[in-house]
């Protein structure tokens, strides 16, 4: 297992990403003043993404299953685990986007090759119901 989405596992059976991209970003509350730099305060975290992307050979796995299966997710509209095969939890994600890019095409109009990436967004725990996010 490469990582796991709920209960959508990554892995050469499904989707095998080749790359992984992860943004995390922090505010600061800015404050204009006269004669110096704006003066600033933190406020907390801000997004956090995480971009998986790859190349899936049909003769391998089938993904455009795989890649249904995560559409189906998405339409859900749900907040997943997202962990990686050490077992590292990188917290709660909603699916923002799926690309999916059809290449070597066959005579039967069937792709060897589907390139895609997917765009997930980190969200608060859906525990904390007192408002405090998690950690």
């Amino acid at each position: 297992m490469l990582m796991a989405l709920g209960m959508f596992i990554f892995e050469i059976s499904t989707l095998a990403h080749d790359e992984m991209q992860r943004k995390a970003q922090w505010v600061h509350a800015k404050s204009g003043r006269v004669g110096a730099r704006d003066a600033t305060q933190f406020v907390g975290p801000g997004a956090e993404t995480i971009s998986l992307s790859g190349a899936v050979y049909t003769e391998i796995a089938d993904a455009s299953l795989s890649i249904d299966q995560l559409r189906a997710m998405a339409d859900e509209g749900d907040a997943y685990p997202l962990l990686d095969g050490t077992g590292l939890v990188f917290g709660d994600f909603v699916i923002e986007a799926i690309d999916g890019r059809h290449a070597a095409i066959m005579a039967d109009g069937r792709a060897r090759r589907i390139d895609f990436a997917i765009d997930l967004l980190r969200v608060d725990d859906p525990a904390c119901t007192d408002g405090e996010a998690a950690s």
